[in-house]
């Protein structure tokens, strides 16, 4: 089965003034939280937290999906005009290409009313607000390459892997040198290439598993 990359978000935005995200507008203020969540079990659990800690707020409508190809989607206004609130979540999340993750905006009702457009932007600009601030990361389908070689072709290996920037995991020392890299899957016969020149054809190669890895989102 092919394995796809995908972006999502580490984890819930932290809680030292960063979450919640506030946006406010005509008094109304509207308070976005994300998490990064697996399921929809995962998340109407951590909404029943949300909305017992805002049990004075009107609204609390939310978005989330799910799925390498984001095919998994819900959403609801929680009491707004249709499609005045989960819809513009919803298409925040979509917009950013982000999945596994699920967002919910709190609305302190202000006294002015903003009317149905009014109420599209605003929940769209802060569930907006609330994914650029979290911390994102794209997990990237690699394949483990073990490379066992000699003590002497150490240094030349590990300074190709530095330059390749490949990423690597813990090593072996035993009689002879095992380098766990990861290696993304297409890229495993130019690298298997590279090193088998580089040390006289002495390295040896194994393939390990294919998993996705976190990289960090820039």
């Amino acid at each position: 089965m092919t394995m796809e990359a995908y972006t999502t978000i580490t984890g819930e935005i932290p809680t030292d003034g960063v979450s919640p995200v506030l946006y406010e507008i005509q008094r109304s203020r509207f308070l976005a939280y994300v998490i990064h969540a697996e399921d929809e079990d995962e998340v109407r659990t951590w909404l029943q937290g949300v909305k017992k800690e805002h049990y004075e707020a009107r609204h609390v409508p939310y978005a989330m999906v799910f799925g390498v190809h984001s095919d998994r989607q819900r959403s609801s206004d929680d009491g707004e005009p249709g499609g005045t609130a989960g819809s513009p979540i919803l298409e925040a999340i979509k917009a950013r290409g982000i999945t596994n993750t699920a967002v919910a905006v709190v609305r302190y009702f202000g006294g002015i009313k903003l009317g149905a457009g009014g109420l599209i932007r605003a929940y769209a600009h802060a569930a907006g607000l609330g994914l650029d601030a979290a911390a994102k990361v794209r997990m990237t389908p690699l394949q483990t390459m073990y490379v066992r070689l000699d003590y002497d072709l150490l240094a030349v290996v590990e300074c190709y892997v530095r330059e390749a920037q490949l990423l690597t995991e813990e090593a072996d020392y035993a009689d002879t040198v095992t380098l766990s890299l990861l290696v993304p899957t297409g890229d495993i016969d130019t690298h298997q290439r590279a090193l088998t020149d580089l040390t006289a054809g002495r390295a040896r190669y194994r393939l390990g598993e294919r998993r996705h890895v976190a990289i960090p989102h820039t």
